[in-house]
């Protein structure tokens, strides 16, 4: 398992291929990468804060609940931090497991509650100024079937 919030953008592939790599004997990959998208037309960039010690404890916990849960051969979380924008890779979820229900099933959990409970702070900068994220009825919906 590995956890890492960092600043710095990650090479989707390089990170892709070397967790592919050290899955032996895993029948499945699955991996998602988060992106900074333009829902309406006028986002220019986005800032994600975080507190280090408690963002990585609490990363480090909901990967743990992962591997209890399912029967998997490795997690890989990449959480980024600091201003990006559209167009850039937020975050990256990997699971490797014997067979692909318990992977993707583990990516789709790390994915909600990445989401909605890791303790980041997003504030999306426009043409208009600056706004905070609020937390979205859907994403906490998600979590329901957990």
């Amino acid at each position: 398992m590995r956890v890492v919030v960092q600043q710095a953008p990650f090479d989707f592939g390089a990170e892709a291929e070397g967790f592919a790599r050290a899955a032996e004997g895993m029948g499945a990959v699955v991996t998602f990468t988060g992106i900074v998208r333009d829902r309406d037309g006028g986002l220019e960039a986005m800032e994600i804060e975080h507190y280090p010690g408690m963002t990585q404890a609490a990363l480090t916990g909901i990967a743990e609940q992962a591997l209890e849960r399912w029967t998997l051969g490795d997690v890989l979380v990449i959480h980024r931090f600091g201003r990006m924008a559209v167009g850039e890779r937020i975050m990256m979820v990997a699971t490797a497991a014997r067979h692909r229900g318990d992977a993707f099933e583990a990516a789709e959990f790390l994915m909600d509650y990445l989401k909605s409970r890791a303790p980041f702070w997003k504030k999306e900068f426009t043409r208009d100024g600056a706004e905070w994220v609020a937390a979205r009825d859907e994403d906490e919906d998600a979590l329901n079937r957990w």
